[in-house]
């Protein structure tokens, strides 16, 4: 027990400023690749065909609003705002049938590929030193998902929106003074799907209310049913400024 409250207890910590300003809104934007897209729709009776080959792996703009509120030492919560969305035009490399509809080979077909999501999560800080923060909770993701397909007059579509219970784990550390690491997991798996979201980060505090910041993200994840297959894997190089209150 005297080990836990001390792990929970923060010291003469820098991180001691920002504890100032409880409320963070961070504006994040980068360009984003996909590695793969494998798509078929139905997933036991369409085609399947690799997005990514169709349109094209990027780049292709990407952004979020985070925002941040720890409400005491322990205690915080987060909401997210993170649309994706992209397009490009190319050639399947066979007649695919996808979502009701048949598409020729060798014909020009634009591909739209959607995947916003919209987070609101707990954390629980359960150690808190002088160069170290580590938390753990939970998320509810909110997908917005959207797979297309058009082929001259021929144009078919299949949309989702759910919510799912994701695992919620971060680690802050604090080398010197106005500088901090960040690394950052949303994810959960299961027999018909996974969906994992990983960053790495860096900042520098410009003063005790603004920070920037540099990093890496990557998303993957997808289902696997008879309504619809999906499994993609994008990567981006993310910017970000914060603002803390």
């Amino acid at each position: 027990l005297l080990v836990c409250a001390a792990c929970a207890t923060p010291g003469s910590s820098l991180s001691a400023k920002r504890d100032a300003h409880p409320v963070t809104l961070e504006l994040e934007g980068g360009p984003l690749w996909q590695s793969r897209n494998d798509v078929q729709i139905p997933g036991d009776t369409g085609t399947r065909f690799s997005m990514s080959d169709l349109i094209g792996e990027g780049p292709y703009p990407a952004g979020r609003i985070t925002a941040d509120w720890d409400i005491n030492n322990r205690h915080a919560v987060r909401a997210v705002i993170a649309p994706i969305e992209f397009d490009g035009t190319g050639t399947l490399t066979q007649q695919t049938s996808f979502a009701g509809e048949t598409f020729a080979a060798g014909v020009p077909t634009k591909g739209t590929y959607k995947f916003s999501n919209y987070r609101l999560g707990y954390r629980w800080t359960y150690l808190h030193q002088e160069h170290w923060r580590l938390r753990l909770g939970g998320t509810l993701f909110v997908r917005d998902a959207k797979i297309e397909l058009e082929q001259g007059s021929t144009r078919a579509s299949d949309s989702d929106v759910g919510v799912v219970p994701l695992l919620s784990l971060a680690a802050e550390y604090y080398p010197a003074e106005r500088w901090r690491i960040i690394a950052e997991l949303d994810g959960l798996a299961s027999s018909q799907g996974r969906a994992f979201d990983f960053t790495l980060r860096g900042y520098y505090d410009l003063s005790d209310q603004w920070s920037v910041g540099l990093g890496y993200r990557t998303i993957e994840g997808g289902a696997d049913n008879d309504t619809v297959y999906n499994f993609a894997w994008l990567h981006s190089i993310v910017a970000a400024v914060a603002f803390r209150f």
